[in-house]
Parts: structure tokens; sequence; C-alpha cells
């Protein structure tokens, strides 16, 4: 599918005074980098409507051309009879696109040479440590908008109660990896316009955050901090969350779309990026907190649905302290966004894996069943809903 977006690229709201964007927009221009055989799967377009457009999907298998020259009908029929045989005889491999089916190469053992990438091959997991034991659901939003994701969509205890039922339905599915529930708090939101920093970035109240904290408490759930970072950085942007990253329940999400450092753009004009150095930096944060405060390794999740929102995946230094989610965060169709898992999770083997579900059909039409997210290879072990 290729999403056309509207004129108006923001989508924003006024809350203690500054204008903050509504995840999710998605520049067209980034998809149009995607092979042509992976459409890339996208985000919420930021305002009016994004009309769809169905290309038809590019395979391996090409249609037998007529032969250059005629031929007596005998021999025409015993020459197709062979092709055929061995056309039958032949495996079939995977595809990618909405015509693959069950041989999607994001499935497992469906001929994809990726599949012995995975898992990847690190350092015993250490005490503590929630992965690969427990697969994280993670409830995603700000309470300040109904509209940012289903944290703050519904009243608190019914959004709660959602959270439970939805662990109990991914267990059910998968008893090996019993689900540890979470709130994923967006605590820093990207702005539209400068505000009193001059960063394109809102800082959520020490407040707030305690608030959906004691939310997460009252459930036994993680509580993750979200960072959009704007035209700042994770150097000075993570000591203001180290307060809350010291606790040993609290983790942190970074989110490359809304990192505008290189290119210098208004957040949500373009898609943003990281680098493999500012997530080695913020895992080397992360691993200094967890020794010096003798924490449980911590959980890093970085958003992905673009080839360039992540640069340079294979310089990735991992740390046993700490375990690093590529999560897989566009929307779309089941088939487009196994193309986009497929392109940019499975391609690029880091560590764990997070694959994102929209609640609105506007997003998601269908929604991808937990049955299908269960057969991707590599499995993800986290599962956030918006």
């Amino acid at each position: 599918m290729v999403f056309r977006p509207s004129s108006s690229l923001l989508l924003a709201a006024t809350i203690a005074g500054s204008t903050l964007i509504f995840p999710r927009h998605a520049d067209a221009s980034a998809h149009a980098s995607a092979a042509a055989s992976t459409p890339a799967s996208t985000r919420l377009q930021a305002t009016g409507s994004s009309e769809a457009v169905e290309q038809p999907a590019t395979t391996a298998r090409q249609t037998p051309s007529k032969p250059a020259a005629k031929k007596s009908a005998k021999t025409s029929a015993k020459k197709s009879a062979k092709k055929s045989s061995q056309q039958k005889a032949k495996p079939s491999g995977g595809a990618l696109g909405p015509t693959a089916g069950n041989q999607h190469l994001a499935f497992k053992n469906v001929g994809s040479d990726l599949d012995s990438l995975w898992p990847v091959k690190t350092a015993p997991a250490l005490p503590g440590s929630i992965f690969p034991a427990k697969r994280v659901l993670a409830y995603y939003g700000n309470p300040l908008s109904k509209r940012m994701g289903i944290l703050g969509e519904f009243e608190t205890n019914d959004m709660l109660a959602k959270l439970m039922d939805d662990a109990a339905e991914w267990t059910r599915l998968d008893p090996a990896h019993p689900v540890q529930p979470a709130l994923h708090l967006i605590a820093m939101v990207a702005n539209p316009t400068p505000g009193p920093s001059g960063k394109y970035r809102t800082r959520m109240d020490s407040a707030l955050i305690e608030k959906v904290y004691g939310w997460a408490k009252s459930k036994n759930a993680l509580l993750f901090v979200d960072l959009q970072v704007g035209q700042s950085t994770l150097q000075e942007e993570l000591p203001w969350i180290e307060k809350f990253l010291m606790r040993p329940d609290v983790h942190l999400g970074i989110d490359p779309e809304f990192s505008m450092k290189t290119s210098g753009a208004i957040p949500g004009r373009k898609v943003g990026t990281y680098d493999a150095a500012d997530i080695n930096y913020a895992i080397r944060f992360l691993g200094k907190l967890v020794e010096k405060h003798k924490l449980p390794p911590k959980i890093l999740v970085v958003h992905r649905f673009t080839p360039k929102g992540v640069t340079n995946a294979r310089k990735i230094t991992l740390d046993p302290k700490v375990q690093v989610v590529m999560h897989m965060d566009g929307f779309g169709a089941p088939a487009v966004k196994r193309d986009t898992y497929y392109r940019d999770i499975k391609r690029e083997p880091v560590q764990f894996t997070g694959w994102k579900q929209f609640t609105k059909a506007k997003n998601d039409n269908p929604r991808t069943s937990r049955e299908a997210i269960l057969r991707l290879w590599p499995t993800p072990l986290y599962i956030q809903v918006q």
C-alpha cells in the first residue's frame, strides 16, 4: 500500500500551554525509499485523510516468456510438460506483499535465509531479566490526550482492566512466555513549535509521570518512559528522566521518528532518525544505572518503521545489563506490517523484537491477529498497543 499524506502535516493540541504533536505522522518520502517488493507500513497521518492505493505485489516468480521462433505443436507440448513438471517439483519459497499469505517471509520456516540469524546469540540473561522468559504487553499513550493512544483513551480503571484481560489472552495463547503487563507513557512529546526550550519538545510534569507510575504499580506492571526529543538529544534529555529510570520497574523507550538533530527539521514534517551511536549512548547510560544502583537489567525499546529510522544497526553494541527491543512501529494491513517487520526488524538483527498493534480500524484494517503475530520469526516478545 502507498499512503498519500494530506497537505497539512501536523495534528496538534495545546496542553499546559504547549502545542504537542499527536503521534503518528509518516512522511511519504520515507516510504518511497523502500524496496518495491517491500511496501513500508506507516503511522497515523497527522491531519486530514490518507488515501490508500493498492499496488501490484512484486514477486520472485516471472511469467515464462513466449518462444522466440515458431515450433511444432508436439515439440512445444513436450517442453511445456517438462517445464511444468520441474516447476511442480521445485519447493515453493517465501514471498512478500499482500499475496504472500502463509508463505510470507516474516514467518518461520517458509524459506527465508534470515531465519538462521535468530535468536541472536548473546550472553546469557542476567538474574532479573524480563526477556526471553516473559513477553511484555504495553499500553501506550499519554493520559492528557485521548488521541495519542489507549493509555489516555479510556477511563483509568477501564484501561487497566483491558490491559489485564489482554495480557491473560496472550498468556493463554503462548503459555511458554507469560505476559508482564506494562504502561508505556510518552513522557516527552515532540512539538511543531520551538517552545521555551527552543528544542521542539515538551517534558511532562513529574506529577503526571508519578501518577501513571502509580497506575502501573497497582497492577504489578512495568512503566516505560518514552522520549520524543525533537531537536534536542538523548545526551541532554536522559539525565532529566534518570530519577525515574533509577527505579527497578521503570524502563526506556526512544523514538527516532521525532529525533531531528540530524536534519534540523520541525518534528512531524519529516521522519527523524537515530544512529547506532545514539542507541549505544542510551545503552551505556542505562547500563551505568543498573551497575550503580544494583538494579535488574533495563529494557530499551527503539521504535522503527523505516529503513533510515535507525542507521548502522550492525554497530549497536549490546550489554547484558540492557535488553534491546527493535520495535516494528508501523500501521497498515497485516501483509504491509509483515513487510515492514521483515525489512526493518528481521533483516537487521539486534537482540529482541517488538510489534505495534493499533486499536483503530483506520490504522490497522484489519488488525493482525495474535495468532499471526505468534507465527512471526523472530517472535516478538514486546507487544505495544496504541
